[in-house]
């Protein structure tokens, strides 16, 4: 009898280990559903001109070339928000980027939504490139930063995953809505993302960086569980973290050093030509 009770009583340690894994890891699919909300926002945006284009050249009478404008003007957004993407998220953090871009799309389908002309779409749309620009860089950042090792890449490749939902669900909805409703629906992740933003955690890594200890130690807390040793990580975070603040500032030249020119050549190319793929399937 007292064999059995020792067998139970030695159970009960690893029961509340893989409880508490589990809990953690539910909290990390919950952040990294938040942050994906702005990648389906980004899937939507791309694919909206498309099913849209007959009602908006009919509803507000424009030429094929004024649309055509309306429908590339948004890649132009989305560049201007990458420029200062990573800027934005290393000064005011992860969740506060996120929550900036979400503002950014919400005003361009408003903008759509009560457009009377070319010019209102084309401030619309531009705002929301704007937004998916900075989604873009700040979504994949922070869901890499905040999952652990052995499941980063595989909670990395939601955001592609999103996007192409995203995408489809805008070509889908589109054939049976009209255009002003369809901008309605892309403000729906946005204000759900908003929300969510208030509950998750910002990143640990980020936290380092601008010194926030006890801050740092939190989050992770909460990411990893309540009763699991962060101190080994939290460790490692705030050591690498030093490391890279310690690291000589790269300029813009430095990329056209002989030792990166090739990278630097061969993504440039490959950017283009998935840069021209997306123009042409916004256009057509």
């Amino acid at each position: 009898m007292s064999t059995e009770w020792e067998g139970v009583e030695a159970k009960k340690p690893l029961m509340a280990a893989r409880n508490n894994r589990a809990s953690s890891i539910w909290v990390v699919v919950a952040s990294t559903a938040v942050a994906v909300a702005g990648s389906f926002v980004f899937g939507i945006s791309v694919g909206y001109s498309s099913p849209s284009q007959e009602g908006i050249m009919q509803d507000l009478h424009l030429s094929l070339a004024e649309y055509s404008v309306f429908g590339s003007i948004l890649t132009i957004g989305a560049m201007l928000g990458a420029i200062v993407s990573g800027t934005i998220a290393d000064r005011v953090g992860r969740r506060c980027a996120m929550a900036i871009s979400d503002v950014f799309c919400i005003l361009g389908y408003l903008l759509i939504v009560f457009s009377k002309n070319s010019v209102w779409l084309d401030l619309g749309r531009l705002s929301i490139g704007c937004g998916i620009g900075l989604l873009s860089y700040v979504v994949p950042v922070y869901i890499s930063e905040i999952t652990p090792k052995n499941l980063r890449g595989r909670f990395a490749a939601v955001n592609q995953l999103m996007i192409c939902c995203g995408a489809s669900l805008a070509y889908a909805l589109g054939t049976c809505i009209t255009w002003r409703t369809l901008a309605i629906v892309g403000v729906t992740p946005c204000l759900l993302q908003l929300v969510g933003l208030l509950v998750i955690p910002e990143s640990p890594r980020w936290l380092a960086k601008i010194g926030h200890s006890g801050a740092l130690e939190e989050a992770l807390q909460k990411l990893r569980g309540k009763e699991t040793d962060i101190s080994e990580e939290a460790a490692d975070i705030k050591d690498f973290t030093e490391k890279l603040q310690h690291l000589p500032q790269s300029k813009m030249l430095d990329l056209f050093q002989k030792d990166y020119i090739h990278a630097v050549t061969v993504s440039i190319l490959v950017m283009h030509l998935w840069l021209q793929r997306r123009c042409l399937c916004i256009i057509f």
